[in-house]
């Protein structure tokens, strides 16, 4: 009988990541992010709800519906589908993403999982090809598919960093691939402006729905092609545990339990998760709410919004490589207190816009963009510094979790002041209090102790 072999667990350092290795990474960034902003930030909410509504009876184009819809026998209005789904698939995130990362963390085919992930997302995307007429429970359906395979996808996906540089690298590293794709998907989104603007008819509302579902689909085809690239250049880096054999699986469920157990032997690091859970809500909220703010509160035009989301897509592009370019100067962790500090100016700035300028609002979008891209990269490549060895793609799920799984915080506290104050730019002051509550928790986060608390080796600069 043949001998079994079983293969050495390997607890040395993994080899240093290469230039071709590092660009296959940060070409995942610049696929997936057309799913962010062709998809998300601006034509699948318009394009469901009109099949929605469409679906409750209202006649296309129509200004108002009052219409119902009955998924699985729940009366739903037609305008509340959408947001809904949105928070239907948050909530199931919440869940999944701890357990795809501890699957990722015991797996030795990484890439096979970022793989399933994307082409899942990237297939449920073009699959909305097929949502015509008022079939709204196909495209509610798909889109739950797409967005949590989505968040899948991005769990994977980070929990590679951590094996591409070492703690003096990885600011630079993070920066460079979100940089990367702010400009895919703002490439992405001004090719399908420039096709709708060219070859939309004023009044043809059917054509109008066409052309953003093919959008929708054309970044479900983006999505696909070029994560073919990190597929082909990315290489494996199994940890000791994925080394030792077993059911990725099984023995996922099981670590990601131990983990849960654990995690409280890193009280640095929740504490850090809980800064960053303030803080980014807030900027998320900024994120969800500027179009809705710009229309209703300053009176600005299709034109305008549209044009201020590709100059934010644009020089978020430079404002990663910029934060990252200070952030090696004086490190990550004060780079991001800086960050905060200009967020709380753009929210100051945005309470004092006039109405009806448009000029004053398209610089207070690049001002977003110059900040938005480096305070996130930088936030990403901090945590990865505070991440027990081995444990990348669990710790990660939590990450995605507070990054997506709280973001009601933010648009609930507007809700709540617009409501009693019956002001948008009172709403928007309130978002202050998420920037000023995560800039105190940040800096009461000792940096350097946490890091060595995860028992990793801090960057020269902090």
């Amino acid at each position: 009988m043949a001998e079994t072999v079983t293969p050495a667990v390997d607890d040395t350092p993994a080899p240093a990541s290469t230039r071709r290795e590092r660009s296959g990474w940060y070409f995942y960034d610049w696929a997936m992010s057309a799913f962010s902003t062709t998809v998300i930030t601006v034509f699948l909410g318009p394009f469901l709800t009109t099949v929605t509504e469409l679906a409750a009876g209202c006649e296309l184009g129509a200004d108002t519906c009052d219409g119902y819809v009955h998924p699985l026998g729940i009366k739903v209005a037609a305008g509340s589908y959408f947001p809904y789904l949105v928070s239907l698939s948050v909530f199931l995130t919440v869940f999944a993403l701890p357990v795809v990362g501890a699957i990722a963390d015991r797996s030795a085919h990484k890439k096979r999982l970022l793989a399933a992930a994307a082409f899942t997302g990237a297939g449920a995307t073009v699959g909305m090809l097929f949502v015509t007429g008022d079939r709204y429970l196909l495209g509610g359906a798909l889109f739950m598919v797409a967005n949590i395979a989505f968040g899948a996808g991005v769990v994977v996906y980070n929990s590679f960093l951590p094996r591409l540089g070492g703690p003096d690298e990885r600011d630079g590293i993070s920066s460079r691939g979100w940089a990367l794709g702010y400009l895919g998907g703002g490439l992405l989104l001004a090719l399908n402006l420039v096709a709708v603007s060219m070859l939309g008819e004023e009044g043809n509302h059917q054509r109008t729905l066409d052309l953003a579902r093919w959008s929708i689909v054309s970044a479900g085809v983006w999505w696909a092609v070029f994560t073919l690239i990190p597929l082909r250049w990315l290489r494996e880096h199994p940890t000791a545990a994925a080394l030792a054999g077993g059911n990725p699986l099984t023995d996922g469920f099981r670590q990601l339990g131990r983990t849960l157990r654990e995690i409280k032997a890193y009280p640095l690091t929740l504490f850090f998760l809980l800064a960053f859970l303030v803080y980014n809500d807030g900027i998320q909220t900024v994120i969800a709410l500027a179009s809705q703010y710009g229309t209703e509160e300053l009176k600005l035009g299709q034109s305008t919004l549209i044009v201020t989301i590709l100059l934010v897509q644009f020089l978020a592009f430079g404002g990663a490589l910029l934060l990252g370019a200070l952030a090696k100067r004086i490190g990550a962790w004060k780079t991001v207190l800086i960050s905060l500090v200009l967020w709380t100016g753009v929210i100051l700035g945005a309470f004092r816009l006039p109405a009806e300028a448009p000029l004053p609002f398209m610089i207070l979008g690049a001002a977003i963009g110059l900040v938005l891209g480096g305070s996130q990269a930088l936030s990403r490549s901090l945590f990865s510094q505070l991440i027990p060895a081995g444990k990348e793609g669990e710790y990660y799920g939590f990450y995605e979790i507070s990054d997506k799984g709280t973001s009601w915080l933010g648009p609930l506290a507007f809700g709540i002041v617009f409501q009693l104050t019956n002001s948008y730019r009172v709403g928007l002051v309130s978002l202050l209090i998420f920037f000023v509550v995560g800039f105190l928790l940040l800096l009461a986060v000792p940096i350097r102790r946490a890091i060595v608390a995860a028992g990793n080796t801090p960057p020269r600069v902090l």
